[in-house]
């Protein structure tokens, strides 16, 4: 009797997050989606009345900042995902959206704009439309096809953009001394957020080979083997 009432707390306790888990994935299908609806409307409406970000702010703001519980989801072990992988993936795109596009007029000036925000959004609908449906355990291939491969191409393209909204906000951060501490000063510090973006930018050249081909080998894992695995 005393196993049986263990085991239904900790099966409601899994239900809970399940559940949870299954809302925030769809909230995140739904919040890309319209994203990329935002970015396809705004292209083939003529005459432009206000700039994209200024069109897509909002959104990408709430959506984009939501993606911080994911380092607490792989924390605390809620997702299998790796911490430090999910860390990188995540504050790259934070400090672009709070960093650079709201914190400067250049950033989301940049032609890197349209290029991060499109990869973003196709990325995010198929990975966290996959998420939700793995949760509901009901993937189709195709969707599993799209996970594992679309992020060839739209990998670098996300990078790229991001470089370049990086590299459009460096010099006026320059310029203004956005965000930077000199001294003398009370706390006898000092700092440099124009060389901090610097230094952002040049971590992308070790970073990114790893995280491309940790990809790689994710898509080999589960299309490759697993399709070879099914033939025999």
């Amino acid at each position: 009797m005393a196993a049986k009432s263990k085991g239904k707390p900790n099966r409601e306790f899994s239900s809970l997050i399940k559940g949870y888990l299954i809302f925030y994935n769809v909230a995140q299908v739904l919040g890309w989606s319209y994203l990329l609806y935002l970015i396809f409307t705004y292209y083939v409406a003529s005459p432009k009345e206000v700039p994209l970000w200024d069109t897509v702010k909002l959104v990408v703001v709430i959506f984009q900042n939501t993606a911080v519980l994911e380092i607490l989801h792989a924390a605390t072990k809620l997702v299998p995902s790796n911490v430090l992988i999910t860390v990188f993936q995540v504050f790259s795109r934070v400090l672009v959206v709070c960093g650079v596009l709201l914190a400067t007029p250049t950033g989301p000036t940049s032609p890197g704009l349209p290029l991060a925000l499109v990869a973003w959004s196709i990325t995010e609908v198929v990975r966290y439309l996959y998420y939700a449906l793995n949760l509901l355990g009901t993937v189709p291939y195709l969707l599993v096809w799209c996970r594992y491969t679309l992020f060839i191409a739209l990998y670098p393209i996300g990078v790229t953009g991001e470089l370049l909204c990086l590299y459009a906000a460096q010099a006026y951060v320059a310029q203004k001394k956005l965000w930077s501490l000199e001294m003398p000063n009370a706390l006898n510090l000092t700092f440099s957020y124009h060389y901090f973006l610097l230094f952002i930018m040049f971590l992308y050249i070790p970073l990114f080979p790893q995280m491309y081909l940790h990809m790689f080998a994710q898509r080999r894992k589960v299309i490759t083997d697993g399709t070879s695995k099914k033939v025999k």
